[in-house]
């Protein structure tokens, strides 16, 4: 029998990963999402077929695993008032809220429960996300599984061991679809300013990006290795690519991902004090 699974909050990421979950084979009565008013549950409600209330107590009532999916400021709300039947179930808890330290949700929950802590990114929403996953030493084995496959339903899953490095997930994949849409606008404009219709351009540099993905993915080569395979000697990819390098574009890339995660590291402080 299916685990039953409750997601509190039903906004884009937890309709992303119900998506998921169904599509991969997950039963859909096994399913039960909440959310304050019904506006934002009836149409998960239509086109996915899953129980829906706006009772957050009566969906943990028989909830193996609670799926915290509220925004950041109202969680320690939503955390006290399911505490009593939180602590009665005591489910596997897993959260995608972005900051929130395992230790504040667990305390705020009532203590002494087994948690995750996700870092999903915004492709999840379309089935290609990058997830980084923390447990608390009160996960058990079947229980870390559980988790896998529940957010492998919307892409890449991938472990650490300690909590603190959810801000080093934070900026290599939480933050970074924004640094690639950055690219894309870059790579438009220089099309342009070349002579392509602004669109031609978008739609080819977006086009290269998915195939040199897809390349690097499917490859058991390094990015390194691959770059150097693309790279004549003199010739076009050489010149663009040394004038990246001179220009300094690993010191930038560093350095934006060092400024990412300190800021993941001041929320997470920010947060945990409420």
């Amino acid at each position: 029998m299916a685990s039953q699974v409750t997601f509190i909050g039903a906004g884009n990421m937890a309709g992303a990963i119900i998506g998921g979950m169904i599509d991969s084979g997950y039963p859909r009565d096994a399913i039960t999402a909440t959310s304050r008013g019904d506006e934002r549950l009836a149409p998960l409600r239509e086109r996915c077929g899953i129980h829906t209330t706006t009772d957050n107590i009566a969906a943990v009532a028989q909830a193996d695993v609670v799926v915290l999916a509220v925004k950041p400021q109202v969680m320690q709300d939503v955390c006290g008032a399911m505490r009593d039947a939180i602590q009665a179930r005591k489910p596997l808890i897993i959260s995608v809220a972005a900051g929130l330290p395992a230790e504040t949700l667990e305390a705020w929950l009532g203590g002494d429960l087994p948690l995750v802590r996700c870092m999903p990114n915004t492709p999840s929403l379309v089935g290609a996300g990058a997830a980084g996953l923390f447990a608390n030493p009160r996960v058990s084995a079947p229980q870390r599984q559980l988790a896998t496959e529940l957010l492998e339903a919307v892409g890449l899953v991938e472990w650490v061991d300690e909590e603190r490095l959810l801000e080093a997930v934070t900026a290599v994949a939480g933050s970074a679809p924004a640094y690639f849409f950055l690219m894309f606008e870059a790579m438009e404009e220089a099309g342009a300013r070349l002579g392509l219709p602004a669109e031609t351009a978008r739609r080819l540099a977006m086009q290269t990006a998915f195939g040199a993905s897809r390349m690097a993915m499917d490859s058991d080569k390094t990015p390194g290795e691959l770059k150097r395979n693309v790279m004549s000697p003199g010739g076009t990819t050489e010149r663009a690519v040394t004038h990246l390098e001179e220009a300094g574009l690993r010191h930038i890339m560093a350095e934006a991902m060092d400024s990412c995660a300190a800021r993941a590291r001041e929320m997470a402080d920010e947060l945990g004090k409420h």
